[in-house]
């Protein structure tokens, strides 16, 4: 019977390991790009994106050249399609590591202190059940943070009042709400003076990369973000061909935004917003049509960064996680 017992609880631990490694592995990439000199900088705070943002995954600016690109990629990339959640990779390790070690010692007969007898190797058992429950409930608890709707409550794309007030598109293009809105404030960041076009033009950006991304179709993406973002596009795209799925995106709908920071660099400008919206994102198999992953309507908050030539139009230079 204890040996019965022992070999399911091993294979509840392999079960619930790969069960960790999948949730950290997830459909969407990290993202990535170049923010010019400033890649290596995170952006400001904002009401939309109220913490710190993680450090771009994927770039070819070298840390001692920031505005110059670097002759190889950095080695540690993720594979897989769109934006990751990289927040699991700290409990996603300390999982594995204490799964591990319960694995390890359950198939060869004893737990943390198999050593001392047949009490302490309960001890052990118990300390490792113990060690398991402490990151599940750490691990839910960021989950239920991760999906709570982000609070609304401080000045977005457009501020006309002088109380500031959250922005949340209710229908139709930008340019239209900030009619109804008033001007937009440049805020202290903002070097170059954003106007409601520039915000159009970056909701556009938002949902036809999605969909460009969505429908493969590199060559829509070439006109829509710069050759950095295009070449990751286009590796998320190889490896999901790889696995036979495509990741099909829908139902992109910006629900609020404003601005992080807007500043002119050589001959350059650049604007990186923070911007919450919906989408319905899946991981569907080629052949059979199958939804293999996602499916349910989710909200995501981003850091996206758009650059442009001077006197030229926006694309999009750089996607991060909020």
């Amino acid at each position: 019977m204890r040996r019965s017992i022992r070999a399911l609880l091993a294979v509840l631990a392999v079960i619930v390991s790969v069960g960790w490694l999948v949730a950290e592995a997830d459909a969407r990439v990290g993202g990535g790009g170049s923010r010019g000199s400033r890649t290596f900088s995170a952006p400001p705070v904002t009401r939309t994106a109220p913490t710190q943002s993680a450090p771009l995954q994927r770039t070819i600016t070298q840390p001692n050249q920031p505005g110059s690109p670097a002759a190889s990629r950095p080695a540690a990339q993720q594979s897989g399609s769109w934006f990751n959640r990289p927040g699991m990779g700290l409990l996603g390790g300390l999982a594995a590591g204490f799964l591990g070690a319960g694995l390890i010692g359950m198939l060869f007969g004893g737990g943390f202190l198999s050593g001392i007898g047949g009490f302490a190797s309960m001890l052990g058992f118990i300390i490792q059940i113990a060690l398991v429950v402490i990151v599940a409930r750490l691990a839910w608890g960021w989950w239920q943070r991760r999906n709570q709707p982000a609070t609304a409550s401080g000045p977005s794309l457009y501020n006309s009042a002088p109380e500031p007030q959250s922005y949340r598109p209710t229908g139709g293009a930008m340019g239209s709400a900030l009619g109804g809105y008033g001007a937009a404030k440049a805020e202290p960041s903002d070097e170059i003076g954003i106007s409601g076009a520039d915000y159009d033009e970056f909701e556009r950006l938002l949902s036809e990369t999605q969909a460009a991304y969505s429908d493969e179709d590199i060559a829509k993406l070439k006109a829509l973000a710069t050759p950095e973002m295009v070449s990751y596009f286009s590796e998320d795209l190889t490896a999901n061909a790889s696995r036979g799925v495509v990741n099909k995106i829908s139902d992109v709908k910006l629900l609020q935004g404003d601005l992080a920071e807007a500043w002119h660099e050589d001959n350059a400008d650049y604007a990186t917003v923070a911007m919450k919206f919906a989408l319905t994102d899946r991981m569907i198999e080629r052949t059979s049509q199958k939804v293999v992953e996602g499916g349910e309507p989710e909200e995501v908050t981003e850091l996206w960064t758009f650059r442009r030539a001077r006197g030229g139009r926006w694309i999009v230079s750089a996607v991060q996680e909020a």
